[in-house]
């Protein structure tokens, strides 16, 4: 059975962090902080005059590691026990579900479901569902 590590105080800090990003997206730009729709309007750039703006948030995604290590002076670990062949199938399939269902789990799940969006409770509820029958197939059935 694979372990995973139980770290509320992590957890919560991080969510909180997730969810005061979302919130000053919509208080200062009237925008929903769903990464995917980011990224699709960064590449290529649409002609709005907002691509600085999206390419800052995609900045502090990816440079986010470095405040981890300017502060505890250590490298956030990342265990992926997968091949990259998986890796690369999750990827699309990730990808895809965004696409086809019009937005990623931090715009339906954080921003979606606060504005009591329907829309986003379905996808929830079926990113939800997905996720606990990967799950159970890996850990149980494979």
């Amino acid at each position: 059975m694979i372990e995973t590590s139980f770290t509320p105080l992590a957890s919560l800090a991080g969510g909180a962090l997730i969810g005061l990003a979302a919130v000053l997206l919509m208080l200062f730009q009237g925008r929903i902080a769903g990464i995917s729709g980011i990224l699709a309007r960064l590449l290529p750039p649409e002609p709005d005059g907002e691509a600085a703006g999206r390419l800052a948030f995609v900045a502090g995604l990816v440079l986010a590691p470095l405040v981890v290590y300017a502060a505890t002076s250590a490298w956030p670990l990342a265990q992926i026990a997968a091949t990259t062949p998986v890796l690369v199938a999750a990827g699309l399939l990730v990808g895809f579900g965004s696409v086809w269902g019009n937005g990623c789990t931090s715009g339906h799940g954080i921003c979606g479901l606060s504005r009591l969006s329907l829309r986003s409770l379905i996808a929830v509820a079926t990113f939800m569902a997905s996720a606990i029958a990967t799950v159970f197939v890996v850990r149980h059935l494979l």
